[in-house]
């Protein structure tokens, strides 16, 4: 069966931060994402995934200066001692939320040898310290309509890192809004690429919606994915059209 985990930094934007753990558990949600949780202490967040009887499947290590929209900095050189702090800092969260999952952002920079070595040596710090609390470091490719000039901009090039450095816990975050922008033919990559895959994402594309909207056809997509074997859950990292509960009808009638 499809586990499907709310990402509370997209949906039910209706309510504050801390209130959509209780809206998402309402809403019939036992799993749940965000990007940055940075704002609120994590015994915050833990006292509510606790209280909600809630998992949580994955969060952002810190993006870096959030005014400049900086977007992680495991791939810039000049930045390794800020890079491996926000690492220390990600771990204090993962054990007081049990978050199992942690998605290492490769920041805006060319791909060179330097930015290419820089991001291999900084994710295999990052799995190792992960490793020490039974936890996964997950990269996830973006394409550059979204977010230009991001190193890590290709599939090919993700699985390329991720086998050769060859570490248990270092893994593939595949989102299949990010993979149709950037090459299509979604699903014989899914295929070939699940063996390393450790999270999967789902939005609409063109506009990031519901999955029950635009150019992919997610009834295939969710009957592939239980082909797979894939068994992790599936963060539904979309911005509602409208209202995030008026949006549902799409899970609703997938559970049925």
């Amino acid at each position: 069966m499809l586990r499907f985990a709310a990402n509370l930094s997209m949906m039910f934007n209706e309510w504050d931060f801390l209130d959509r753990f209780a809206a998402a558990a309402d809403a019939g949600f036992d799993i749940v994402e965000f990007m940055f949780p940075y704002d609120f202490s994590p015994d915050d967040i833990a006292a509510r995934v606790q209280r909600y009887k809630l998992e949580v499947a994955l969060f952002n290590f810190p993006p870096g200066d959030a005014a400049k929209d900086e977007r992680g900095l495991a791939a810039l050189p000049d930045r390794r001692d800020e890079f491996r702090a926000h690492v220390d800092r990600a771990i204090v969260y993962a054990k007081a939320t049990g978050a199992k999952r942690m998605h290492m952002m490769a920041g805006r920079t060319p791909v060179n040898a330097a930015s290419n070595a820089c991001f291999r040596e900084n994710a295999a710090h990052a799995a190792e310290k992960a490793a020490a609390i039974g936890a996964t470091v997950v990269i996830e490719p973006l394409n550059g309509r979204d977010v230009p000039g991001y190193f890590l901009n290709d599939f090919g090039q993700a699985e390329r890192i991720i086998k050769d450095l060859s570490l248990p816990n270092l893994k593939l975050q595949f989102d299949f809004y990010h993979c149709q922008i950037l090459h299509g033919d979604v699903i014989m990559r899914l295929r070939a690429l699940v063996p390393i895959i450790g999270h999967i994402q789902i939005a609409s594309v063109p506009d990031r919606n519901e999955p029950d909207l635009g150019e992919l056809n997610f009834p295939v997509i969710f009957s592939e994915i239980e082909k797979s074997g894939y068994s992790g859950p599936i963060g539904c990292e979309y911005r509602p059209k409208g209202k995030t509960l008026d949006g549902l009808g799409w899970l609703k009638e997938l559970r049925r």
